[in-house]
């Protein structure tokens, strides 16, 4: 049976962003971009969350700089029960929210880009990137994935692109279920 999966991305919906999650203390970390990695992280500790600009809330956003993904308890309940063991779920505060938020990190990073398939596949001109992006690409347009590379992961990045959030039908159809999202869903396999 054929597995299907989707890129996640920032919805075109009015909505409110929030900026990179930092400690509780307000100090940054010394790399923001660690729940966006695809690595299994140390519990962080109190995190919160403040607005980058107040709109619409909704319940899966994604931070604006950094993109992590920053979910309700509704959203994070989907991940706890679909996936539990490609995800990490860090409680977040967010500023004038009582309701319990998470930052959702990937911990599998898997190697299925199906470049041939892909549309554009643009890479970082010679010396142009930082060392730690040698190999990756800088963008992909009308990404596509091998399914059968995915090991059986239901959530996961992709090895040289971990830009993109994959998520599997499963996971996409129980999130469309809660509804006010601030994503939207980008089919990666045909």
């Amino acid at each position: 049976m054929e597995r299907y999966f989707y890129w996640v991305r920032l919805g075109g919906v009015p909505q409110w962003l929030l900026a990179t999650p930092t400690r509780d203390s307000g100090e940054s970390f010394d790399e923001p971009w660690m729940f966006v990695d695809g690595r299994i992280l140390t519990d962080p500790g109190p995190l919160k969350a403040r607005f980058a600009h107040p709109g619409t809330r909704r319940d899966f956003v994604f931070s604006s700089i950094e993109e992590t993904p920053i979910v309700s308890e509704a959203v994070a309940t989907v991940f706890r029960t679909l996936a539990p063991g490609d995800v990490q779920l860090f409680p977040v505060s967010i500023e004038g929210e009582a309701d319990p938020f998470f930052v959702v990190n990937a911990t599998q990073v898997i190697d299925c880009i199906d470049v041939a398939r892909c549309r554009e596949v643009h890479h970082y001109e010679e010396g142009a990137h930082p060392p730690e992006f040698e190999g990756e690409y800088n963008w992909i347009y009308g990404l596509r994935i091998a399914p059968s590379k995915t090991e059986g992961a239901q959530v996961f990045r992709l090895k040289k692109f971990k830009v993109a959030f994959i998520v599997s039908e499963d996971v996409k159809n129980a999130l469309e279920a809660i509804g006010n999202l601030g994503v939207s869903f980008e089919r990666v396999t045909d």
